[in-house]
Order: structure tokens, then C-alpha cells, then sequence
């Protein structure tokens, strides 16, 4: 099998003659610059690529990185507004101002928020505030070109990255964390008003992106957290009341305007959400957070295998940091012969890899697909 063949293979839950492996395609399956750059240096390899998601510092890996480790996606995303430049960091900043209008602080590794910009709004105050542009033509500039050279001139399967945060993360961003989880109990027609803002934004980004390379990706990847590590960050019935309905709104529109399958991204613990986020039209669920309450490996493929795939699953929390690179790939092992039978599983860390994580163990991980399939 091809990469492309191989990966709808386990998106049909057919068995593939391997594990479909992920690196960089999203912005949830990345690798963070610093341990680029170390996995680089014991590679052999010199390279300079970019940062594509400062606020995260991940970096699209050199294309010998991704061949040598079989990875079977590529990555098409949206293009920088064309007011990059005054979104952006500039050289020797240490705060910045994001399209969202979001205060950024730089620290050793990432750019956190530091002001929220809609801590004071008002609901009469949502209309007038300056929301991103999703049809600045920028954004799919060459776009449509290079997801149909890929498409056709490669055996990858392609994937449309996240557009950063879902709705409900947006919200909390926007409006900061506490005050929008009391909006929800407290002040429902503010908080109903900012969701039904963001989620018509978004369909708006995504027909626009769907409409540059709808017919060639495979995998349309959208996150929104809903867990942390002990459980959910709402209780269910708020989620079923608030989130539900317009994840589902979304998500049907993704699948009118495209073949591809919709990944969804929550970190933590959210077993008991996994059955609505099913509902609303999620076909992958990534990042497998075993190392968060309740989300067994074995017990999910065993609830929801026959109609999920799983996406991720090797812990970038205790794992892939310290663990040795042995131990490393007898993880990987288990995963695969947990969550691979009968397709339905590609094979991923449980998020970004971070800068903490030694070359060896990267490599380690990806060295199993070889050792279990040559």
C-alpha cells in the first residue's frame, strides 16, 4: 500500500499492511523547534525550517525527517492573513497583539496570553469588535495549486490543519477562562451570543479553506479542549446545552462541503463526552491522553472502535520525556496492538512533541513501524 491507500485503509477500519504514521500534519501532532533541532543534530541533519505556530514554536520537520520515519501525511494550511506582519512577533518583542486581538507574552517556550480582550464586553459590544477577516484572499493564496500538486503528484493523504482553537476554546481565550465558565452559568445570553458569533465565523473560514482543497484532503483536523486531566472542563450537560448543538452545526457543514473525515482535538479527560462528540460528526478523536482519567486505550477501541478512529496515543507527558528509549518502544508496541486491530488507528504522539523530549525517544518511536513491518 501507498501512504494515501494505507491511511483511508484505517479510516474504513480495514486492516492496512501497517500502522499509518503521523508527524506534522497538524498542529496538534507537531514537533516544538527545540526538539527539532536536537532530533536534527542526531539525524545528521542541517536544515532551517520555519516556525509555523509560534505561539506553540513548532516547526514543519525537514521532509528527510518525515520520509525516514514513514510518515504518511502531509500538511495544507491556511495562509497568513495579509496582516501578518502586525499579528506576528517581530524581532526582540516580548509581547504581541494576535489576529484575535489576544496580548501575548513571550516565555522560554511558548507566547501565552496575557490579556483577554473581552474581559469587560458587553453583549450589545460583540457586533463592533474587530473579528478576523476569513475572506482576506491571503489566506488561500496558491492554496488550491498546492493541495492539488500533492494530491496528484504524491501518495500522501493530505489534511486540513486547525484554524487554532475551536469555539469553545475561542471563547475562553476571548473572554478568559474564569469569567467565560461563570458566563455560562450566570450570563447564558452573553455566552450563547459569543458562541454563535465564533461558530459562524468559522464556517465561514472553513468554506473558504474547504473551497481551495475540499476535494483533495483526506482529513479536515479542527480542535476544541474539552478536558483536563481528571475529567471534563464542563460537566456534560452544560457541554450537551452550550458546545453540542454548535459543534454539530459546524461539523455538518464540513461534511457538506467535503469527502474528507473531521478530527477532533481534545486534550484530557473527556470519556464522558466521547459518545456526543460522535453525535456531532467527529470520525477521529485526537490526541488519546492515557495518561488522563479514564482514557484507557483498551477500553476506548473496545466502546467506540467500530466507530472511531483513534489518532495519537503515546504520552507526551511521562512516555516519550523520561521514560528510556526501550521503554519507549515497548509503549508504541502496546498502543498498536491495542488500538491497531482491525484499522481504525494512526499512530501519533498524544500531542505535540515537546522541547523536554530526547532525540533517541523520538526516534525510538518511529524506529518500531520499521522494526515490526520490514
Amino acid at each position: 500500500m501507498n501512504s494515501r491507500e494505507r491511511v483511508m485503509a484505517a479510516l474504513r477500519h480495514d486492516q492496512p499492511d501497517r500502522v499509518p504514521v503521523d508527524l506534522g500534519s497538524t498542529a496538534v501532532s507537531g514537533i516544538h523547534r527545540r526538539a527539532n533541532e536536537a532530533l536534527k543534530g542526531l539525524l545528521g541533519i542541517e536544515a532551517d525550517e520555519p516556525v509555523h505556530d509560534v505561539v506553540q514554536g513548532l516547526v514543519v520537520p525537514d521532509e528527510r525527517i518525515l520520509q525516514r520515519f514513514g510518515v504518511d501525511f502531509r500538511r495544507v494550511a491556511l495562509r497568513p492573513p495579509s496582516n501578518a506582519a502586525a499579528v506576528s512577533p517581530s524581532e526582540g518583542e516580548d509581547t504581541y497583539v494576535d489576529e484575535w486581538g489576544m496580548r501575548r507574552r513571550r516565555t522560554e517556550l511558548y507566547w501565552e496570553i496575557v490579556e483577554y480582550p473581552l474581559a469587560d464586553a458587553k453583549v450589545d459590544d460583540l457586533p463592533y469588535y474587530p473579528w478576523p477577516d476569513p475572506h482576506d484572499p491571503c489566506r488561500v493564496e496558491g492554496l488550491a495549486e498546492e493541495a492539488r500538486r500533492l494530491y496528484e503528484e504524491t501518495d500522501y493523504a493530505l489534511v486540513a490543519d486547525l484554524l487554532g482553537g475551536g469555539i469553545f476554546e475561542q471563547a475562553l481565550w476571548l473572554r478568559g477562562f474564569e469569567r467565560f465558565m461563570m458566563d455560562m452559568v450566570s450570563d447564558e445570553a452573553f455566552a450563547a451570543a459569543l458562541l454563535d458569533i465564533l461558530l459562524e465565523l468559522y464556517i465561514e473560514f472553513y468554506d473558504v479553506y474547504l473551497e481551495a482543497v475540499g476535494p483533495y484532503v483526506q482529513i479536515v483536523a479542527l480542535g476544541d479542549d474539552l478536558g483536563m486531566q481528571t475529567g471534563p472542563l464542563i460537566s456534560p450537560d452544560l457541554y450537551r446545552r452550550l458546545i453540542k448543538p454548535r459543534h454539530k452545526e459546524l461539523y455538518d457543514f464540513i461534511h457538506s462541503r467535503t469527502e474528507a473525515k473531521i478530527l477532533h482535538h481534545s486534550c484530557g479527560s473527556i470519556l464522558p463526552l466521547v459518545q456526543d462528540l460522535i453525535d456531532v460528526g467527529v470520525d477521529i478523536l485526537n490526541p488519546i491522553q492515557t495518561s488522563a482519567e479514564g482514557m484507557d486505550p483498551a477500553v476506548l477501541k473496545r466502546k467506540f472502535g467500530g466507530q472511531l478512529v483513534f489518532h495519537g496515543g503515546i504520552d507526551v507527558q511521562r512516555i516519550l520525556p523520561f521514560a528510556t528509549p526501550a521503554r519507549v518502544k515497548d509503549e508504541v508496541r502496546r498502543i498498536i496492538d491495542v488500538m491497531g486491530q482491525g484499522g481504525g488507528y494512526i499512530l501519533a504522539p498524544s500531542h505535540n512533541i515537546q522541547a523536554d523530549v530526547p532525540p533517541e525517544n523520538i526516534l525510538a518511536m518511529y524506529e518500531v513501524i520499521w522494526e515490526e513491518y520490514k
